[in-house]
């Protein structure tokens, strides 16, 4: 019997098991290391090395081997909480880093370190070392490998195979070397240290948590254990403490000193071999600096403002240097534009997404033109001007080195992602990919609903014929930072699999969602609740015109995170248009969630009160609107992101309202869902509820 959708999308990770990902490409051009585990169902990731000259391919550190494991690891707490940050749901290998000539990388397995040579095709060393490894990374000469045990950072000499203890924490609150909460949340940056250009010294970061709020996650399925307490940085409250050292080899650190008041969040460090350049945001994130270290002082001097009546994003890949002028990307004339010396150099009909790699005097980065639904691969020089690297729609992602250029792309005509390694003799090397076929082709128009020309996806059942009405489920995320509507199968798989259930599966992006420029994007300020509701009705009104089998009278929702707070508000505050909702995860009261995420786009609950009110469930709950739509209430108790007090919180203002609904708690469960009989069972838990409240018949057999 061949096992179901679910079951298989559950076990395969989202098919995404097998899939080369985190490739890294050396300064030559000519070797790709990267993760892969063995197969569409095997969660255990393995090192591989791909020799672009010859085109051999070797398992380069394969966990079964080293350390029996397999999946059943023993992970130190604070690589539990990365790998939550990261969404990370395999295991073996996760993430390696690498020396700058990329010809040796360091990795753990369980908390223990290992270090492994790409020409020797020696087994990887295990090295002796203090337990709980976190990010281990070389040195740029690959000498030493330094890494986080304990919240102290070490260094390891490898040829005298001496492990040096660099510096310890000063207090119990306080770590060395890691990311913050927020930082590795919200702003992209997983690290909390930096190796120098000559491997002599590092600049490292000490993060103190006892300003931040304790939160205590509780698990009720076993009352015997003693909740988590954790230090949770909630809107309008005390962030971490975060302040930076350079500390040579031999211990002696150097306060890295700027206006921390002014500009608490660090955002980033880049070292190359001339500068070190720290890259620092304000606390209302309208500010980030771009500053440079005087490398014996610690003092700083600004080197780039980027300033914003709304706020200044973040972008991967900037600030760096090409040919001594720096590199920002930022808003200018309606567009997300990259900036060399201060000047744009790509056109307001590009929406710059990262800058993915350097390569001698040639910018790579990925953008997207007209079309948000594909993002493409694009590179300036000053020679060169301006090159389309990736011409085909999809999703692109890559690196460029020595002429060399590594593409991932994933699209509509195939399933899961290709990546190809472009050489500069016109020949080609793809690295193979083992994930399992999803079986399952979407039968998907993309295009555009609304006022807004909103990008909207339409998935409809495979064994549908016109003339027959079909439920609608709404299917979106719908906030900040995320897209659904994308050039690429994979991502359409769930909403197709609701669609053979027998429903006609919308997804919008709306308002605040990326890939449409800064205006579009900022709309969202002060307000995250009404804009992007009503693009989610304009573009189902404007679409059911179109086609008029979608049933206006059977409208369903549902979502995840932003997605389940989307959900849920748009049957408490327009149950005229929706009909049921299942809300996974919901972000209720915005006063609960992280400062970061939250400041951008609300400020904070003491600054801006009714900005607060304006985007919380709340008072639509207790509103006398009718009629009283299904509600389905989903959450993980393990949550440490979006906290199971959202929905616990809701039930109880729904409860005082009088208003019918569901709760399903889901035990030892977080924000991620990646246990395999969870993740299918909650699939089909959602579609017999919607079928039920929307008096959906069985598809066809």
């Amino acid at each position: 019997m061949t096992d179901s959708f679910p079951r298989r999308q559950a076990r395969t990770r989202r098919f995404t098991l097998g899939a080369p990902r985190g490739a890294a490409l050396s300064p030559d051009g000519r070797r790709v290391v990267f993760l892969r585990s063995r197969g569409g169902t095997d969660p255990v990731t393995c090192l591989w090395s791909l020799d672009l000259d010859t085109g051999d391919e070797r398992v380069v550190a394969d966990p079964r081997v080293l350390d029996g494991n397999g999946s059943e690891e023993d992970l130190p707490p604070q690589e539990r909480a990365r790998r939550e940050r990261a969404r990370e749901q395999a295991g073996g290998v996760v993430a390696f880093a690498t020396d700058r000539p990329v010809t040796m990388a360091a990795f753990t397995l369980s908390g223990r370190l290992y270090v492994a040579e790409f020409a020797s095709g020696l087994t990887p060393r295990l090295i002796e070392t203090p337990g709980g490894v976190v990010d281990p990374r070389p040195d740029p000469q690959g000498r030493r490998v330094a890494f986080v045990a304990g919240g102290a950072l070490y260094v390891h000499d490898l040829v005298p195979r001496l492990t040096t203890l660099l510096v310890r924490p000063d207090d119990d609150d306080a770590t060395w070397g890691l990311a913050d909460f927020v930082a590795a949340e919200e702003m992209g940056r997983m690290r909390g240290y930096w190796w120098a250009p000559d491997g002599d010294r590092l600049l490292v970061a000490r993060v103190d948590d006892d300003p931040v709020r304790r939160w205590h996650i509780a698990d009720p399925a076993n009352p015997d254990r003693e909740p988590v307490r954790v230090a949770y940085p909630a809107a309008g409250t005390p962030n971490a403490e975060v302040t930076l050292y350079l500390i040579a080899l031999d211990g002696v650190r150097v306060p890295v000193t700027w206006d921390a008041a002014a500009y608490e969040y660090v955002v980033d460090a880049t070292w190359d071999a001339t500068d070190l350049l720290l890259t620092v945001q304000s606390r209302d994130q309208r500010a980030l600096r771009v500053l440079r270290v005087d490398q014996r002082s610690g003092a700083t001097a600004e080197v780039a403002a980027i300033d914003d009546p709304d706020w200044v994003d973040i972008v991967p890949g900037v600030p760096a240097h090409l040919d001594g002028e720096l590199v920002t990307a930022g808003a200018h004339e309606g567009a997300n534009r990259l900036c060399v010396g201060g000047t744009p150099v790509t056109p307001t009909s590009l929406q710059v997404r990262a800058l993915l790699d350097i390569d001698g005097d040639t910018l790579l980065f990925s953008a997207s033109g007209e079309d948000p639904a594909s993002t493409g691969l694009w590179s300036w020089s000053r020679e060169g001007g301006l090159v389309e690297r990736a011409t085909q729609p999809g999703v692109h992602s890559g690196r460029l080195s020595a002429g060399t250029l590594l593409v991932t792309r994933a699209c509509l005509e195939s399933e899961g992602t290709a990546t190809v390694a472009h050489l500069p003799s016109g020949a080609a090397r793809t690295i193979d990919s083992f994930a399992d076929p999803a079986g399952l082709a979407p039968r998907l128009e993309l295009t555009t609903a609304g006022a807004g020309a909103l990008s909207t996806a339409l998935l409809l059942p495979s064994w549908w014929e016109p003339g027959t009405p079909l439920p609608v489920l709404m299917d979106p995320y719908g906030g900040p930072h995320a897209q659904r509507v994308v050039a690429s199968r994979n991502a359409h798989l769930t909403s197709q699999w609701f669609a053979e259930q027998g429903f006609a599966v919308v997804v919008v992006d709306g308002r605040g969602t990326p890939g449409r420029g800064p205006a579009f994007e900022r709309a969202v300020r002060g307000d995250l609740a009404q804009p992007v509701l009503d693009d989610q009705v304009d573009a189902l009104h404007d679409l059911a015109t179109r086609h008029p089998d979608l049933d206006l009278d059977r409208v369903g929702v549902r979502g995840w995170s932003f997605g389940g707070y989307l959900a849920a508000l748009a049957v408490l505050r327009r149950p005229d248009v929706f009909h049921a909702a299942v809300a996974g995860a919901p972000v209720t009261d915005w006063a609960l969630y992280d400062t970061h995420y939250t400041e951008r786009y609300l400020g904070t609950p003491d600054g801006d009160p009714d900005a607060y009110a304006r985007s919380s469930l709340f008072e639509d709950a207790a509103a006398a609107r009718t009629p009283h739509r299904p509600l389905l209430l989903v959450h993980g108790l393990a949550d440490d992101n979006v906290v199971a007090a959202h929905t616990l919180r809701l039930s109880s203002a729904l409860l005082a309202a009088g208003r019918p609904h569901s709760v399903l708690p889901l035990s030892g469960v977080t924000h991620m869902t990646p246990q395999e009989v969870v993740a299918e069972n909650l699939l089909l838990l959602q579609v017999e509820f919607l079928r039920s409240a929307l008096g959906v018949p069985l598809p066809p057999s």
